[in-house]
């Protein structure tokens, strides 16, 4: 193996927890839509013994709104964030 291969693929030897930690810091509203949904679902879980009245179904289906609308809004300040930092906040020469 010559050394341009070695270089290539020292990027395969990284931990689990440090390619995470990288993926974090290239895409920070990832691990906020992922805790935000877990938090969604933990507190409808929470609420479902003192629903009242309402059905199981309209219970989950409120729950399962909420949690995805909280992912998709992160995924959308994401994107702009990223934009933003692209076209907007770079450095002109």
């Amino acid at each position: 193996m010559s050394a341009d291969n070695d270089i290539s693929l020292s990027t395969y030897d990284e931990t689990s927890g440090s390619k995470l930690a990288r993926k974090a810091k290239e895409t920070p509203f990832v691990p906020i839509g992922m805790a935000g949904f877990a938090a969604i679902v933990a507190y409808g879980l929470y609420k479902l013994k003192s629903r009242g009245d309402t059905k199981m179904s309209v219970h989950l289906i409120h729950m399962r709104v909420g949690a995805q609308g909280f992912v998709v809004g992160a995924m959308t300040v994401g994107m702009l964030y990223s934009m933003y930092r692209e076209y907007w906040a770079k450095p002109k020469p």
